[in-house]
């Protein structure tokens, strides 16, 4: 059997996409050859069953003068030239997070009798979502809480981490400084101002002193905007030498800056799980959220680990609770997390997951 995948970007070294890298690579083990088509692609080094085609967006550049519609008429174009020149190479497509590309060939994949899969991981319920659950045979999530319209074909699994990206940190020595960092892009739902408040409480508590990292970039205008108004309010608040504004972190660089750290701290609002908890655990850092959705997974730790959503007190709180523990007693936690996320977190497990799925929805 042969996968058609479409995606966003097939680039090792990005901050946001450069883990679908690794999905490829796992695909690529259960299906005789792995056509991509992504809007963009970068580096990458996959099996020689796997073929990488591009809409083109890395050809242009911010100033670039093209116009916007231009653009997307030119990917359009490109995207059904390669799902129409590789129809015969593919059975089964596998739409990774964009809907809209469900919406543009679900027409014709279902008249040349392609299964249509999608990965969708979003609170929103759209139009484009309403529309291409019509045109797929197989949807895959997380969690419900990750996928808010209600469809029968629907299959909630989980995340995967990739364990070799994230070598464990196995060391609880105290350190002088202790080092948080929070891994993600710069964007208002990551709610970072209530993080720069909570070190601001930090400073005036925290008997030792302390680093908080943001690895992140902004990627639209109103994340740059929302970048800027971050910067103002650390410089407000007197932290410019607590602070650092990291900017983007290749993907295979990310466990080694969680590695570095004491603790990770996670703001997205309650809802599907956030992968980057996972990851931080994964490294071996312990990792401070507000999302419900790991109160299962925290179990008799989530007392130390899940705060009060946008609550900066509750947040320096819970830190200054995690410095003070017996080390025995971190070590423990650190070890529970770890070996749940082990047990029930594995790419390479979800990977046969969705491929079971696909090829029993095949037959």
């Amino acid at each position: 059997m042969n996968l058609l995948i479409v995606t966003q970007k097939v680039d090792k070294n990005d901050s946001v996409l450069g883990f679908f890298h690794s999905w490829i690579e796992e695909f690529a083990k259960h299906f005789e050859n792995v056509n991509v088509v992504c809007l963009e692609k970068g580096n990458y080094s996959l099996p020689h069953t796997v073929a990488v085609f591009s809409l083109g967006k890395e050809r242009y550049t911010p100033h670039t003068a093209h116009h916007v519609l231009h653009k997307r008429l030119l990917y359009s174009i490109n995207f059904y030239k390669y799902i129409w020149l590789e129809r015969k190479k593919y059975d089964t497509v596998f739409v990774h997070m964009n809907p809209e590309y469900v919406i543009l060939g679900g027409l014709l994949w279902r008249l040349w009798g392609k299964k249509i899969g999608l990965w969708y991981v979003h609170r929103a319920v759209n139009l484009k979502l309403r529309i291409a659950e019509k045109f797929t045979d197989i949807i895959f999530s997380t969690t419900p809480e990750a996928f808010r319209l209600r469809s029968k074909k629907v299959h909630f699994l989980g995340h995967g981490i990739q364990f070799s990206l994230f070598p464990r940190r196995h060391s609880t020595e105290a350190r002088d400084r202790l080092e948080i960092v929070h891994v993600g892009r710069i964007t208002r739902i990551k709610n970072l101002g209530i993080l720069i408040m909570a070190a601001s409480i930090l400073k005036r508590k925290l008997v030792k002193g302390f680093r908080l990292v943001l690895a992140g970039a902004p990627t639209t205008a109103g994340d740059i905007e929302y970048e800027r108004e971050l910067k103002g309010l650390v410089k407000n608040l007197n932290l410019e030498n607590e602070i650092t504004f990291f900017g983007a972190v290749p993907f295979a660089r990310v466990g080694e800056l969680y590695r570095e750290a004491d603790i990770s701290v996670n703001l997205t609002p309650s809802g599907g799980m956030d992968k980057a908890v996972l990851e931080s655990i994964a490294s071996g850092t312990l990792a401070l959220s507000s999302n419900k959705a790991f109160r299962g997974l925290f179990g008799k730790h989530a007392g130390y680990l899940l705060y009060d959503e946008k609550n900066p007190d509750s947040i320096a709180e819970k830190i200054i609770a995690l410095c003070n523990i017996d080390k025995t007693l971190k070590l423990k936690m650190q070890e529970y997390l770890y070996e749940r996320v082990k047990q029930d977190f594995k790419l390479e497990d979800l990977i046969k997951h969705i491929v079971a799925l696909i090829k029993n929805n095949e037959s």
